[in-house]
């Protein structure tokens, strides 16, 4: 199990670290609806995780026999190609940087983030999480370390709550923090979402490199 928990903490943590579902959570936070749409962001963002890497952990577990013992080429191979995509998703990100002086773009469905009820945040948090194609990506990923692992229904439960736990991390933390202290969290919840979209292209680069690379590796070394 601690072979698997090793190849899934990466993937987690380049979900965890995406900034455009970190600057969604703190835009909610700062908005007149704070606490109805943030809560409900944070459980569609843990359900899309769960779901998704529950799914595709579900489908690699029905392919593990044919792969035997020793060697797993079938994981390998869909381990080297997410990470070649991945690969190419990190030039796309890279590229995408915005010249030095202006401001970035974000996506047009944060303007709308003040008047978001609790429902419509959940909706968005289940489809960031679930069905944005980068994190879907390390979804599938888990979800084959944990499905070629060769775990208990119980042990592979353990990794999934790991891997969520994690993955929400970012979004859950400032959430849980406001809840707690409002007042003080409005100063920090600004500067950071303002270094997030500042740097959001180049965070994002850098760490689908990573993980991609780390795919590739994990592929080759599946043979």
């Amino acid at each position: 199990m601690s072979t698997v928990i090793g190849e899934i903490l990466p993937l987690a943590l380049g979900i965890a670290i995406s900034p455009i579902p970190i600057i969604a959570a703190i835009l909610m936070l700062l908005s007149p609806k704070a606490r109805g749409t943030s809560i409900g962001f944070l459980l569609g963002w843990v359900l899309g995780v769960v779901v998704a890497v529950v799914v595709f952990t579900f489908v690699s577990s029905l392919l593990t026999p044919s792969d035997g013992d020793d060697s797993k080429p079938i994981a390998g191979t869909v381990k080297i190609v997410l990470g070649v995509v991945l690969l190419l998703l990190a030039v796309r990100q890279w590229r995408s940087q915005p010249a030095r002086g202006t401001d970035p773009p974000l996506p047009k469905w944060m303007a709308a983030i003040d008047s978001m009820t609790a429902v419509r945040a959940l909706l968005l948090g289940l489809a960031l999480s679930a069905l944005n194609p980068k994190n879907l990506l390390m979804s599938v990923a888990a979800g084959v370390a944990i499905g070629f692992g060769g775990l208990s229904f119980g042990e592979s439960a353990l990794v999934t709550a790991i891997f969520t736990i994690i993955a929400a991390s970012t979004v859950g933390v400032p959430v849980i923090a406001y809840l707690i202290a409002a007042d003080r969290m409005a100063a920090p919840l600004e500067s950071l979402r303002q270094w997030l979209v500042e740097h959001n292209a180049a965070v994002m680069a850098v760490l689908l490199l990573v993980i991609g690379v780390v795919l590739i590796g994990k592929g080759i070394g599946s043979f």
